[in-house]
């Protein structure tokens, strides 16, 4: 197969979803075997993050040499995709992911169609899942921030205490400030419903010092798939501060595994 084949969708471009734009960026490996299509992996980013941080641009990089396609996405109010980010919900993120998935099922080159994201993009991942499991191969949720939706509930968010009955208009975590809507959305996520529903494998990274997002929450999480396993990662933070390249490789080796069945 020629190399044209392999790079002739790589780049950096915008999507349009709704009348917004969608910040992406397409890694294809430059070369392969005649005849084989590169699966593909879409890869999404956290809250407040984008998708040139260490541990997202280091994992699709890594996907790249190893062979699978890359294609990473900054959601509704973060990076330079369209959105205030004092506007955004993991709802939207979710309208905007299925929109991502549909264009990446679309793409006539590719092989099997995986998806994995951190933290809030993992939690948002673990939704998309049970929606569009019919075309993915498999997902992979990275320290993913079930605690937004619990917590939602309880009446904390990221160490901030509030009244889950009373959520104010507006409220700043960090000096950024964010509409009380996202909280009110993030209670009524069908998060349970969706590990219910889930029939295709997932493959959960966790790393056991999270104090972000606990570990706990991830534990209880693979107990309630059909089909799930989780590699904890001895020691390291929310966004793989110290061990980067084990959660890349525990990735890599799930991918791979997948990819042989």
């Amino acid at each position: 197969m020629q190399d044209l084949y392999f790079r002739k969708e790589s780049g950096e471009f915008f999507l349009e979803a709704d009348r917004m734009k969608i910040h992406a960026k397409l890694d294809i490996p430059a070369d392969g075997s005649a005849g084989e299509k590169p699966p593909l992996v879409i890869v999404l980013h956290g809250y407040t993050g984008h998708m040139e941080e260490d541990h997202i641009a280091g994992l699709a990089g890594a996907l790249c040499e190893s062979g699978f396609a890359a294609l990473r996405v900054e959601l509704y109010g973060h990076g330079m995709s369209d959105g205030e980010f004092r506007e955004h919900t993991v709802l939207k993120w979710l309208t905007q992911l299925l929109y991502v998935i549909d264009y990446a099922a679309a793409l006539p080159w590719r092989g099997n169609l995986y998806l994995t994201g951190h933290s809030q993009g993992g939690l948002t991942v673990m939704l998309a899942a049970a929606a569009k499991g019919d075309v993915l191969k498999a997902v992979i949720p990275l320290s993913p921030a079930v605690n937004i939706h619990y917590g939602s509930r309880t009446g904390e968010f990221l160490g901030m205490q509030f009244d889950p009955e009373h959520i104010p208009a507006e409220f700043e975590r960090d000096g950024r400030v964010l509409n009380g809507n996202y909280l009110r959305a993030a209670q009524l996520l069908p998060l349970e419903d969706a590990m219910e529903r889930t029939g295709c494998p997932v493959f959960i990274v966790h790393g056991d010092a999270d104090e972000a997002v606990p570990i706990r929450g991830s534990r209880e999480a693979v107990r309630k798939y059909k089909n799930a396993q989780l590699k904890e990662i001895p020691g390291d933070t929310h966004c793989y501060d110290h061990h980067l390249d084990q959660v890349i490789r525990a990735v890599l080796d799930f991918l791979e595994q997948m990819e042989r069945n």
